[in-house]
């Protein structure tokens, strides 16, 4: 085979090679939507993020293999690296990483839970035992203030007779 024809081939594959990367990342960011909640403004700001990085690639792609010449037979061949990705995969690949992650998120939180709970039961101990600090001392400060009022009348009493 000629050697321009090699070139062609190669183009053509690494276009089905870019839709499959660009529809796999964009599984990821499916996987992550699914594992938290997104409102419309994140969703567009993600999806903004997304395509930008695609087009740069898309173009650094195109750039690097054909001088920047938009060909129509990349385009298709990027269409089919997409079609033949979510042709094979489907939403499996979501649903099982998104499943997996949640899990191995919700193991972690519970082991986080189970070594954390005696720091837990000791931060309310002394919280409670500072409370009950604070009950004693307000008692004692009244107490005190009493005995010095009294002294005071006392000793007023005392220099007013003199």
């Amino acid at each position: 085979m000629s050697q321009d024809i090699v070139q062609e081939i190669i183009f053509f594959l690494h276009s089905i090679l870019i839709g499959l990367i660009i529809t796999f990342a964009y599984d990821w960011i499916l996987v992550l939507r699914k594992l938290f909640t997104h409102g419309m403004f994140l969703i567009s700001v993600e999806d903004f993020i997304y395509w930008f990085v695609c087009g740069i690639s898309v173009f650094y792609m195109l750039y690097r293999e054909n001088n920047g010449v938009l060909r129509w037979f990349a385009v298709m061949g990027a269409a089919l690296g997409m079609l033949f990705y979510k042709g094979m995969i489907k939403n499996r690949f979501v649903n099982i990483m998104s499943t997996c992650i949640y899990k191995i998120m919700w193991f972690i939180f519970r082991v986080i839970q189970v070594v954390l709970k005696p720091v837990k039961c000791l931060f309310f101990g002394i919280r409670r035992f500072v409370r009950f600090l604070g009950r004693k001392l307000k008692k004692v400060k009244e107490s005190i203030k009493k005995r010095l009022t009294v002294c005071r009348k006392t000793i007023r009493m005392i220099l007013h007779k003199q």
